[in-house]
């Protein structure tokens, strides 16, 4: 897929853009002049919500009620449009067409995106890795993020009876009930997270050997309650029913659901051993580009799209050959990327060149 344009009104600090874009789309001024905000505004056409973890509500520009955005893309050998509105929270349409959530435009527009924060992927907690998993797992399966929701409602209504039980032991019995209702659906998270992290290891593999020149060996697993490894959809929800039963009396003094894939966590590995305990700066941000890139990678081998590259200031840390490493893996895709100085990319590829400047837009 392409996109061909985008117009943007009131979002962040963009002053009324409107750019046609190329393959090669390079992005570069002074830091805080809106190079990521171009890149978050086309982001949010995936469905996904701000990759910076921002609300809807802070992506309005100070001062207004709303922001506008709008694209149009080529899709499936047709050239398609998508609009999204943002005021107390997104709106969005496709070819004129309302859709019920933002998430639907994940169905038609596909993107991966690297950025600084993703490092937090390696650096901070279990959370963020499982984030990573699921974000690209609603990319590829459309009705993921409802099963989350799922999930997420029931474990909030779990959590809420194991806070209330010693007050009213008549509550026992509920926590039978959201019992099975977390074991259906958390079985089916953990049973898509591991499939995914099946499915995306070799692509992994293959990127971290050119990114380090083969010199390290990279593995990821899924850990969790058990080992979730050769097990059945069914086989995992007994299992988990099983242990949420188990564990009620324990889960009733700590007041709190401990056992579920809320609880998982990715282990990022090098040579064996902890990538966030272990491993170098250098080694962290390779390990996260080859997990993106990966992602990309399957989810074009999913989807038969090729995804949309979008690349915050990645080139800056990384050496020539690295750098012309990773442009070499997109080289079928569009791309764009943000950066300080434009001749640090130009060297390596042609393309448009964008100037930023006070969240203006100039091309050159």
């Amino acid at each position: 897929m392409k996109i061909k344009s985008i117009e943007a009104e009131n979002f962040r600090n963009l002053k009324d853009i409107k750019l046609d874009f190329d393959d090669v789309n390079i992005i570069y001024g002074e830091n805080a002049q809106g190079k990521t905000n171009l890149l978050e505004a086309i982001y949010l056409f995936t469905g996904s919500k701000s990759f910076r973890g921002a609300k809807d509500s802070e992506l309005i520009s100070f001062g207004s009620k709303f922001a506008r955005l709008g694209i149009d893309f080529e899709s499936d050998k047709r050239e398609q449009s998508a609009k999204i509105f943002i005021d107390d929270k997104r709106h969005a349409t496709v070819n004129g067409v309302n859709k019920k959530s933002p998430t639907e435009l994940g169905d038609v527009i596909k993107a991966v995106i690297f950025s600084p924060v993703h490092l937090s992927m390696i650096k901070d907690g279990p959370a963020e890795r499982r984030k990573f998993t699921d974000n690209a797992l609603c990319q590829i399966k459309s009705n993921y993020i409802t099963v989350i929701k799922n999930y997420n409602r029931s474990l909030k209504q779990r959590n809420a009876v194991l806070k209330d039980i010693n007050t009213c032991s008549d509550l026992r019995d509920m926590l039978y009930i959201w019992d099975a209702a977390l074991a259906k659906d958390g079985a089916k998270i953990i049973y898509q997270r591991q499939k995914y992290t099946e499915s995306i290891l070799p692509y992994a593999k293959e990127i971290y050997a050119g990114l380090s020149g083969g010199k390290e060996e990279f593995d990821i697993c899924l850990k969790g309650e058990f080992d979730y490894k050769d097990l059945s959809l069914e086989e995992i929800e007994q299992r988990l029913k099983k242990i949420l039963n188990e564990k009620q009396n324990e889960d009733i003094i700590q007041r709190i659901t401990k056992t579920g894939p809320h609880r998982d966590d990715l282990q990022i590995l090098i040579n064996g051993n902890s990538a966030r305990l272990y491993g170098s700066q250098g080694q962290q941000r390779s390990c996260v580009l080859a997990l993106k890139l990966a992602e990309a990678s399957l989810l074009k081998e999913k989807t038969q799209k090729n995804p949309v590259a979008l690349l915050d200031d990645v080139m800056s840390e990384l050496d020539e050959k690295r750098q012309d490493y990773i442009l070499n893996h997109i080289k079928d895709w569009q791309v764009f990327i943000t950066c300080c100085d434009a001749q640090t990319v130009l060297r390596l590829k042609k393309g448009k060149t964008i100037r930023m400047h006070g969240g203006r837009a100039e091309e050159n």
